[in-house]
């Protein structure tokens, strides 16, 4: 009876303390270049299924030897995984689980006096709860977007730890819903650690080119934390600008000449060091200045058209199993984009993390970036659209400094319906709002066909787009690769389209005649079609086909062909590129070459 009192009393205990941990704070502009320490490496872990870890005291990362009463678990004489990293492909038995697994580590921190300390995570899949040194700190949705918490009156001088439950359980309400047609990859995900920032401190900052201008920058700091400031300093050295602008309750906002600016393009991606100070607050970024605008069914990118040469992929890594974290990850397989002809890559179906929209501003290619309001969302039940926004919001506000990303998507592939345009009208909306340089756009499978091979792109959700993403799957979903020939297409909304997705599933060798599905000749006959039919559309103002890389899928269950994967990558799983990786190169080439200045991009 006794025992039972006292799980009933830390039960409770517990459950109230967890209620009141505070939601994360506002995201600080640039983490990854703030001081502090970083805890990646390896962390302790403990399973739980059945959802105890509170009620059985995990967060106080107690020692059965040192500890009165039963302790029925050790973090320290337990397993660990490494962060970042998915639990599912570090150890075998977590291949397929889904639920909780409690995360614990151990470190020597000396806080510095008159500076904030706030816990930062990259990502945890997908519902997180941060404890430090056994008190509760903070709580997180979403598997796919960076959080921080302030921990400054829960660190001490000298021996730490932190402990991170992450549940990776799918709900119908949540931000992806039950069914995805990717890996449910759990755990901590990105990089993790303590950043640190003075009592008074640049929160945010955003710098771009004014659109319709070549050297106008425009942009505002926002300051947070104790009032010591009003003033920003702002040095960009390769421009020669330096300037102390006023920063009256907390906010700085900027308009200059830079004379001899160059812009950033695929062909040229230059970068500029950029430094702000406000108080004791310095922090560095790289940052590139290009215009973008849409002109009728016209990209315009540094005032000049330019037609997308991409891929899509998704955030697996290139050269081992599980969730891509890191620059190592993203150079190598934005290399093979770069070897395929690309100018442009789909991240999807979630943000990517911030290496690899980082890396694709040094290595120039334009980003379209989505949040994973992916099918089968519950546009009407409660709390939907506020986990959706919040997506959004965190995506935005970490990336809106990249001169890579020009898109920020808001769906993919969601079916018609009156809740669902409102949802996503909404959501566009906010997009707009929290960011006016960037187009937005989503990908619709949903066009109208009046009659068999006569296809129109009317989705009603396009009137909230600039540009239009178009998925379709003609020659493997719908009829055979030889209907792309007599397939038409109308754009009523006369706006940029981009063939966002289209492709087919081939084992890398597998070989047999073209007509012989799951070959390497019938993905390639595919694309031959394709190319040809989408060389005809005039509005189609590129193409991003599914998918550079075979990727892991509960889904795809087809024994000795997809075993797990879904097989339209043009490269396997192991790296092997397939006969319909070489078609799009050679359009790619053909395409750069014919379009001359039009793809340069340059605005020269």
């Amino acid at each position: 009876m006794k025992t039972k009192l006292v799980w009933l009393f830390w039960g409770a205990l517990f459950s109230a303390a967890t209620a009141a941990a505070q939601t994360p704070a506002p995201l600080l502009q640039n983490g990854l270049a703030r001081p502090g320490i970083w805890l990646n490496g390896d962390w302790h872990y403990v399973v739980d299924p059945y959802d105890e870890g509170v009620r059985r005291r995990y967060p106080l990362n107690l020692s059965p030897a040192a500890s009165t009463g039963v302790v029925e678990y050790d973090f320290a004489a337990s397993p660990t995984l490494h962060v970042p990293g998915d639990w599912n492909t570090q150890r075998p038995e977590l291949l397929l689980y889904e639920g909780t697994v409690w995360y614990e580590k151990s470190f020597e921190y000396h806080p510095r006096p008159g500076w904030r300390s706030f816990l930062y995570a990259g990502a945890a899949n997908y519902r997180s709860q941060v404890w430090v040194n056994g008190n509760p700190l903070c709580e997180h949705e979403g598997g796919f977007t960076p959080f921080n918490c302030d921990a400054t009156s829960l660190l001490k001088d000298g021996a730490n730890f932190v402990v991170i439950s992450v549940n990776d359980t799918r709900h119908a309400d949540d931000v992806p819903a039950l069914r995805t047609d990717w890996w449910n990859y759990g755990g901590l995900t990105r990089d993790v650690g303590i950043v640190e920032v003075p009592d008074s401190f640049i929160q945010d900052y955003s710098l771009q080119l004014q659109r319709g201008t070549g050297n106008r920058i425009a942009g505002w700091v926002r300051l947070a934390g104790a009032p010591a400031t009003n003033r920003v300093t702002l040095d960009i050295p390769q421009l020669r600008i330096h300037r102390e602008i006023p920063a009256p309750d907390g906010k700085a906002t900027f308009e200059m000449e830079a004379a001899g600016l160059e812009r950033w393009s695929p062909d040229d991606p230059k970068l500029y060091d950029v430094t702000l100070v406000a108080g004791n607050d310095r922090i560095t970024d790289q940052i590139g200045f290009r215009t973008l605008e849409v002109r009728g069914t016209q990209i315009l990118l540094n005032g000049a058209p330019v037609f997308l040469r991409g891929i899509s992929l998704h955030a697996e890594a290139p050269l081992r199993p599980g969730r891509a974290h890191g620059d190592d990850d993203a150079r190598t397989s934005f290399e093979w984009a770069r070897e395929l002809g690309c100018n442009f890559v789909r991240l999807a179906h979630y943000p990517h993390d911030e290496h690899t929209t980082r890396m694709a501003d040094r290595m120039g290619l334009l980003v379209w970036s989505e949040i994973p309001l992916w099918q089968g969302i519950a546009w009407t039940a409660p709390g939907v659209s506020d986990k959706a926004r919040r997506q959004l919001e965190e995506m935005i506000v970490r990336d809106h400094n990249r001169s890579s990303i020009i898109f920020w998507s808001i769906t993919n592939e969601s079916a018609k319906s009156a809740e669902r345009n409102a949802f996503l009208h909404e959501l566009a909306t906010a997009a707009r709002s929290l960011d006016g340089t960037r187009l937005i756009t989503a990908a619709t499978n949903q066009s109208s066909r009046p009659e068999p091979h006569k296809m129109v792109i009317d989705d009603p959700l396009i009137a909230d787009l600039d540009v239009v993403g178009l998925n379709e799957y003609i020659g493997w979903y719908d009829g055979v690769p030889a209907d792309l020939d007599l397939t038409s297409w109308s754009n009523p909304y006369d706006k940029p389209v981009i063939v966002s997705e289209f492709g087919g599933d081939a084992r890398q060798g597998l070989h047999g005649d073209p007509s012989q599905r799951w070959t390497e000749e019938y993905q390639e006959d595919i694309y031959k079609h394709q190319i040809a039919a989408l060389r005809k559309v005039a509005f189609i103002r590129g193409i991003a086909p599914w998918i550079l890389k075979d990727f892991r899928s509960p889904r795809r269950q087809l024994p000795s062909v997809q075993d797990g994967f879904n097989r339209k990558g043009l490269i396997s799983n192991n790296g092997e590129k397939k006969k319909a990786y070489f078609v799009l190169q050679q359009f790619y080439r053909e395409a750069a070459r014919d379009r001359g200045a039009a793809t340069r991009s340059d605005g020269r």
